[in-house]
């Protein structure tokens, strides 16, 4: 198949270009100008260059595709100006998805986010992961981010029912090589390595490796149903920050933070760096959708993927160690 991936040069797009790559598919990358491109060495790929908001550039770079992958999205959990991120996300997914139904696409697979699930239910100090069925509304969504991929994948599915052939991936958190910017679970295993983590919060997420991750995505292309959304994610990857930093301590032998911070402890110092980040316009050290994110444990059952796409399941220890490697052998170490 001759495939177009929106956000090639990221963390999961330059992973999936590699993957499409290793199954003899052809990849046209569509790219900003100047995209940091080191995370596509060593793949072959026709360039494309615009923006997700640019609707002649889209349709542009979809001619002669069969299958368009919507990676790309504004991951961030600060801005300074938020309107940016609602034009990429939000606007630049619906222009991606018409384009590509409109060019004659057989799948398109949107990447979303777990976030755009309902959380996990909690009882009697014990955490039931979501599953797909978990429903989220617009007014129970903090932060600029988890809202603007919820307006998103709203998009998807409306013309997903207008007879769009697409389906909906929602990644957890996924970890391992070539997330080169990094990305804030990435940041999170950079950290620990840096010994930049005094102390932790008292949450959890879903941690898989990002090879299965795309290789969900090109297994919703074969085999996703229309209209439908799949958890990707890792049947035992639901881990507490403190059982995620105990396996990091066993594959670097670094001491893991052993201080908790309280949560109007951490929520205390978002809003301090928010401020501070305000008047020298750089990213917070926290940020106050970070911490209110982590205020729930975010464990997910991707049961669905696993049974009807077939989804691998990597051990989490070997995402996490993979990652560690990645980061130490392209200079993000500090010695």
């Amino acid at each position: 198949m001759k495939c177009l991936v929106t956000g090639a040069s990221g963390f999961l797009g330059a992973n999936l270009v590699h993957a499409l790559n290793a199954r003899g598919h052809q990849v046209r990358a569509f790219l900003r100008p100047g995209s940091d491109r080191r995370g596509l060495a060593g793949t072959d790929y026709e360039a494309a260059f615009g923006d997700v908001t640019d609707r002649a550039a889209v349709a542009a770079a979809l001619r002669g595709c069969d299958w368009c992958f919507h990676v790309a999205a504004c991951y961030h959990l600060w801005l300074r100006d938020y309107r940016s991120m609602y034009g990429v996300n939000v606007e630049g997914t619906r222009i991606v998805i018409e384009s590509a139904s409109a060019a004659g696409c057989s799948r398109i697979v949107y990447t979303s986010t777990v976030g755009c699930i309902g959380l996990p239910s909690a009882a009697n100090g014990r955490v039931t992961p979501a599953d797909e069925r978990a429903r989220v509304s617009e007014a129970e969504l903090s932060g600029h981010y988890k809202l603007s991929k919820w307006r998103a994948e709203a998009v998807a599915r409306a013309c997903a029912a207008q007879g769009a052939p697409v389906v909906i991936v929602n990644p957890s958190a996924p970890v391992g090589p070539r997330d080169a910017k990094p990305t804030p679970t990435g940041k999170l295993v950079l950290d620990f390595l840096n010994r930049a983590m005094p102390a932790y919060l008292d949450t959890g997420l879903n941690f898989v490796h990002v090879r299965d991750v795309v290789i969900g995505h090109i297994l919703a292309a074969e085999k996703g149903r229309l209209g439908e959304r799949y958890i990707l994610g890792h049947a035992e990857g639901n881990l507490t920050m403190q059982e995620a930093f105990a396996v990091l301590e066993e594959i670097t032998g670094l001491p893991a933070p052993r201080c908790r911070m309280p949560y109007p402890a951490a929520l205390a110092t978002a809003h301090l760096s928010e401020l501070l980040a305000r008047v020298t316009g750089q990213p917070p050290i926290a940020s106050l959708e970070g911490v209110r994110m982590a205020r729930h444990k975010m464990f997910y059952n991707p049961a669905k993927a696993i049974g009807e796409l077939g989804l691998p399941q990597t051990p989490p220890r070997r995402a996490l160690a993979d990652a560690v490697e990645w980061f130490q052998q392209h200079g993000y170490v500090k010695r």
